[in-house]
């Protein structure tokens, strides 16, 4: 039996390995009035998804234990997060198709405008809200 832990309104967990990327996005997320949590890594992914219990995943490619295709895989290969929108962003010149290989619901290129950012968290807390 599979336990689904339903999303916590505006939270956002972010992986992403550059420390200034994640504390500029949560800063920015926080401004907005979300709770964030970032990650480097991705080694308590489960975890941090049952414990957090994000309503949006930003999934950065370069991470030092998985890329972020794989952990996208991964999360969408599981019933208790698939759906739970992800963003993919990257500054990888092949950011779309990446994304797409990934299953990610979103993509955001790097560097991003603030407004960019804004707008594709609220497309995604949309989303959010209409599968819970």
């Amino acid at each position: 039996m599979t336990i689904h832990y339903p999303p916590m309104a505006n939270r956002v967990l972010i992986y992403d390995d550059d420390k200034d990327i994640l504390l500029v996005t949560a800063t920015i997320l926080e401004l907005k009035g979300f709770e964030v949590r970032g990650r480097e890594h991705c080694r308590e992914m489960d975890e941090d998804l049952r414990s957090f219990r994000p309503q949006v995943i930003l999934m950065d490619n370069w991470l030092p234990d998985i890329s972020g295709v794989k952990a996208i895989q991964y999360l969408k290969s599981k019933e208790e997060f698939r759906d739970i929108p992800v963003i993919f962003f990257s500054a990888n010149s092949n950011v779309e198709k990446l994304a797409a290989e990934a299953g990610a619901d979103f993509m955001l290129s790097k560097p991003f405008e603030i407004a960019a950012l804004q707008q594709i968290i609220e497309r995604a807390v949309q989303q959010a809200t209409m599968r819970s």
